[in-house]
């Protein structure tokens, strides 16, 4: 396992090394007894000098240490100052999570000097039982420390890699949650527009056929444009006002109009009559609803029934349409038909109407299906679930 950890280069290590080295030829140059010998100089410099690479091989390193620490050991007597080196590389290697590897290299190296004249043979057994005890002491402290150093370091990093994977969680959150809100921002515009625009254009569209095909003459023109043209104006003021009111909810605005609330069900006869002066007959039945229904929910059933009218005065050539609302157990059943000749072809076109249904429903819990029925039909069957979901 490799953990973060502040940058170490090589000159640095290469510079304990050297610092290792000096004390340990300083230690044995000053030792009572006969000085160092060539060999264990030499294996002095090797053993300091491998220090240089302890972080990158750290088994290696302290393998190393360890043989050159006991050849130093029986090549003379002062071969002990050696063991520093072994020493630093020891904690190393538990420091860098070898630390199984280094209890059992430290029992090795314990049972060598044993062995090798590292505890002093010619002094008496309690003097012998007291270097051994502290030789086992400096091991297991050693070994401590470096254990110590791993699990500090181990932890820390957890703590880096649980706040980096919440962090990305959050940075995730907020898109999913951005794209929600997005995507509720254009359904309730594409609500909003598409009803009073679609109603616009279809007025507009008959008026102008009278116009220019001059069927209609005199007064029955007349009264034609008239009539045209007052259902443009309130489409065009009922659009103004439900923008307004949409914009003001959206931005949060303590200047919002609080005498236009949310579209729900109760507004159901206005658009009914709304689409009727579109030339849309559309019968409705409402059942066992409960007198009070989740915002949300009331909401979504009244924009769902807007834009299935919607699609039929845009794309069928129907002239009636039924509408059928029930609740049942805890959910609220909507079914939307057109029963004239001709259904409704959302194909047509980018459409985003069905595709704003069933994203509607779908937040909800509920479901939406929407296809052809009868011979020329078109109907649109949502279900929403009156509960919040837990």
């Amino acid at each position: 396992m490799r953990l973060h950890r502040p940058p170490r280069g090589l000159l640095l290590d290469a510079a304990i090394a050297a610092a290792t080295l000096a004390l340990v030829l300083g230690a044995a140059v000053t030792q009572d007894g006969p000085g160092p010998a060539a060999g264990q100089i030499a294996a002095a410099v090797a053993a300091c000098g491998a220090l240089a690479l302890r972080r990158r091989h750290p088994v290696a390193v302290l393998v190393l240490t360890l043989v050159l620490t006991a050849v130093s050991g029986a090549l003379g007597e002062s071969g002990g100052p050696v063991f520093v080196a072994y020493i630093v590389a020891l904690y190393t290697a538990a420091a860098e999570g070898r630390l199984p590897v280094a209890v059992v290299l430290a029992v090795v190296g314990f049972m060598g000097m044993l062995l090798h004249g590292a505890v002093d043979e010619r002094g008496s057994v309690q003097g012998q039982e007291e270097n051994a005890v502290l030789v086992a002491g400096w091991l297991l402290a050693v070994l401590a420390v470096g254990g110590v150093t791993w699990n500090r370091r181990a932890y820390l990093a957890e703590v880096e890699r649980r706040a980096a994977e919440a962090e990305r969680g959050r940075e995730a959150d907020g898109r999913r949650r951005a794209t929600e809100e997005r995507m509720r921002i254009a359904r309730e515009l594409h609500d909003v527009l598409a009803h009073n625009i679609s109603l616009i254009n279809v007025r507009a569209g008959a008026a102008l056929f009278h116009l220019t095909e001059g069927r209609l003459d005199g007064p029955a023109l007349r009264a034609e444009l008239v009539e045209a043209l007052t259902v443009i104006r309130d489409a065009g003021r009922d659009a103004g006002r439900e923008l307004r009111a949409t914009l003001g909810v959206l931005r949060n605005a303590d200047d919002a109009d609080p005498t236009a609330p949310s579209p729900g069900l109760a507004s159901l006869p206005d658009l009914v009559a709304t689409a009727g002066r579109a030339g849309l007959q559309v019968s409705t039945t409402v059942q066992n609803t409960p007198p009070r229904m989740p915002p949300e929910v009331d909401l979504a059933a009244f924009r769902i029934v807007q834009e299935a009218l919607t699609n039929v005065a845009r794309h069928a050539r129907a002239k009636e349409a039924v509408v059928r609302i029930h609740a049942e157990s805890d959910d609220l059943y909507i079914h939307v038909e057109n029963t004239g000749a001709g259904a409704a072809a959302p194909g047509n076109g980018p459409g985003y109407g069905i595709r704003g249904m069933r994203e509607r429903a779908a937040a909800l819990g509920g479901d939406l299906r929407a296809g052809p029925c009868g011979d020329d039909g078109f109907r649109v069957t949502a279900r929403l679930p009156l509960r919040e979901r837990s």
